[in-house]
């Protein structure tokens, strides 16, 4: 819920008029629930450097690196598959779901990961990621895409509406078109590389993603008042005196 600096909202006979755009709801970021297959209950670990959006869910052994933006409306839940890596200068949209499965596991240089994005990866809006799978780095994801127990190697780029699943390896650099079902190692080692415009389409998204964490923390970083808005400091001072 957004307020304009013309709307005046009353709390406890103060007058709170946020300036500009403010978060009302906090995100959800918390350990996930002990139970019989993951007894151990282990909070994220979040870089101060990424902006986390309203009412985003953060749950279980998540780690978030440097300058990652996750959009409003996202779901990270580590409280079946676990443990999650996000890598720097990655970016969240809108509605994107990570989950994973308890027992599947990839291997990334000795460890083992539920789900393992690298950096500078691009989940655009309604994509699904669900474990066990790893993107390398510089992957795109499109819109409603779905990734699931596979992995992608680096520069690939996966359209709209694709499903990518099977226990699959996807080379560095291919293209899944839109609406392709990609469930065999067949039908993923002959898939083309990426064309020109789409690289170039993916690169555009990182640039302007980039810049988010650090927009958005400045401009969700205004002073709140007991009633959880945001107030201008004149109408704190008042309230003081």
């Amino acid at each position: 819920m957004f307020y304009t600096d013309d709307q005046v909202k009353r709390h406890d006979n103060l007058i709170c008029k946020p300036s500009g755009a403010y978060n009302l709801y906090a995100a959800f970021i918390g350990p996930n629930p002990s139970t019989s297959f993951n007894p151990c209950s282990i909070a994220p670990s979040i870089d101060p450097t990424s902006f986390i959006g309203p009412f985003a869910v953060i749950i279980g052994d998540v780690t978030i690196r440097r300058n990652v933006f996750i959009a409003p409306n996202v779901s990270v839940r580590a409280d079946e598959g676990f443990p999650f890596h996000i890598g720097s200068n990655t970016n969240l949209q809108d509605g994107v779901v990570l989950h994973g499965l308890k027992d599947g596991r990839v291997c990334v240089d000795g460890e083992e990961f539920s789900i393992y994005l690298g950096d500078n990866i691009s989940c655009a809006h309604g994509c699904l990621i669900h474990g066990p799978c790893r993107l390398h780095n510089n992957v795109f994801v499109g819109f409603k895409a779905i990734v699931f127990n596979a992995i992608v190697g680096e520069g690939s780029y996966i359209s709209t509406n694709a499903l990518v699943t099977g226990g699959i390896n996807i080379a560095p650099s291919r293209f899944v078109p839109a609406g392709a079902v990609i469930d065999t190692q067949a039908k993923a080692n002959a898939l083309a590389p990426v064309p020109t415009s789409d690289k170039e389409f993916a690169e555009d998204v990182q640039h302007v993603n980039q810049e988010f964490p650090s927009a958005y923390s400045m401009m969700f970083g205004s002073i709140r008042c007991s009633c959880g808005l945001a107030c201008d400091p004149e109408s704190l001072d008042e309230l003081n005196r």
